[in-house]
């Protein structure tokens, strides 16, 4: 990663007074269950986004980064949604939305922030929330807010729904403020209640594949705006305000109800609400080993109900799982990013070797291939 310190340094003219950071997420099982206050089961990775911060003496907040030139300048007295555009949305929506929360920021002093992210954007594995909350811990600490972090992740959350606009849940902002290494972070999106559960890869020999299609995703338009509303409106037609409340006994009513389509959307959502909690018992009985059926099942419900995947991410789920892989399955919001292999660490390099050459045989574009380990939240670095 950047020398951030020497960064900020040559930006600033000075050293910042702390650096925070961040990870990316992978949710392991729970696809667009988050929004429709299901359960989720992410884990934070070991690729993080930083943000070394120092104070100023005014009120302003002067933003960088090392992925973008120039330098965003903003007021603490006139932050709005309106005003926010582009990567620093991420950040200056969270100092937004924590003072629309009424999180006090009239004492505040400005700030001096340079950012630099290891998190790969695009690829569904939420470069955007590890931004949202390394910005948060920072403020957290600096501006004495004494937030925990269920608090910081819903700032982050409301960041993303209104300054930048994407309709997301909590489950990235939770796996970015909540990681443990080793462990998934099993999240009740309508109680907002969170706890961690043990993987156990490394004694069961297992890792964690991540297949990136290089097929770009864009949440705040397109395709995951339309399954929000579908799912929005299929829970409407039930008369539930959430399709957390809708089981598997309700779908031959809902079947009946819903036009083709919309029925496919809340199937998959309340068989994928059931396919995480099964995961986590699986996890807890029998180990990592045994949740193969219930990632494939995902895939296959993301493909055929939901339609959110690519035939990029069919076809390196099918090749992976061929080729010796546990399970295989999309990560993310879909339409593009990235898909996950459960794998026996001696198959790892011939499985992505597998992935690659079918693809290629496929005429696909080549995609980018790496391990992941689940990790540590956010946090201070120094």
């Amino acid at each position: 990663m950047t020398d951030i310190t020497s960064e900020f340094t040559a930006a600033y003219g000075r050293a910042p007074e702390g650096v925070w950071s961040a990870p990316g997420r992978v949710n392991l099982i729970g696809e667009h269950t988050d929004y429709n206050k299901g359960f989720v089961l992410p884990f934070a990775i070991n690729f993080r986004t930083q943000a070394a911060v120092a104070r100023r003496d005014d009120r302003e907040i002067h933003l960088r980064s090392t992925f973008a030139e120039g330098e965003v300048v903003a007021s603490l007295d006139s932050l709005s949604p309106d005003t926010m555009d582009g990567w620093s949305a991420y950040v200056l929506g969270v100092a937004w939305a924590a003072a629309d929360a009424g999180v006090a920021i009239d004492a505040a002093f400005g700030l001096d922030i340079l950012v630099d992210s290891r998190v790969p954007v695009g690829a569904g594995l939420s470069s955007s929330a590890a931004l949202e909350c390394a910005a948060g811990a920072a403020f957290n600490e600096l501006w004495d807010w004494n937030l925990g972090d269920v608090a910081l992740a819903r700032l982050g959350r409301v960041a993303e729904n209104t300054a930048v606009g994407a309709p997301t849940g909590l489950l990235d902002q939770a796996a970015s403020m909540l990681g443990q290494e080793d462990h998934v972070v099993v999240l009740d999106c309508l109680t907002e209640e969170a706890r961690a559960v043990p993987l156990h890869l490394r004694e069961e020999g297992l890792g964690i594949l991540v297949m990136n299609s290089n097929v770009d995703h864009e949440h705040a338009t397109g395709g995951y705006g339309d399954r929000f509303r579908s799912c929005a409106e299929g829970a409407r037609i039930l008369d539930v305000e959430s399709l957390r409340e809708i089981t598997a006994d309700d779908l031959p009513r809902a079947q009946e109800l819903l036009d083709e389509e919309a029925f496919r959307r809340v199937r998959h959502v309340v068989t994928e609400n059931e396919r995480v909690l099964a995961t986590v018992a699986a996890l807890e009985k029998d180990g990592p080993r045994s949740i193969g059926q219930l990632l494939d099942a995902s895939q296959a419900s993301m493909r055929d109900d939901f339609e959110i995947t690519v035939p990029e991410i069919d076809t390196a789920c099918d090749t992976a799982v061929a080729a010796g892989a546990i399970g295989a399955r999309m990560t993310g919001g879909g339409f593009g990013g990235s898909a996950i292999a459960l794998v026996p660490l001696e198959q790892a390099d011939q499985i992505a070797d597998a992935v690659r050459a079918r693809l290629s045989e496929a005429g696909m574009r080549e995609p980018t291939i790496f391990a992941v380990v689940p990790s540590e939240g956010a946090r201070r670095d120094r």
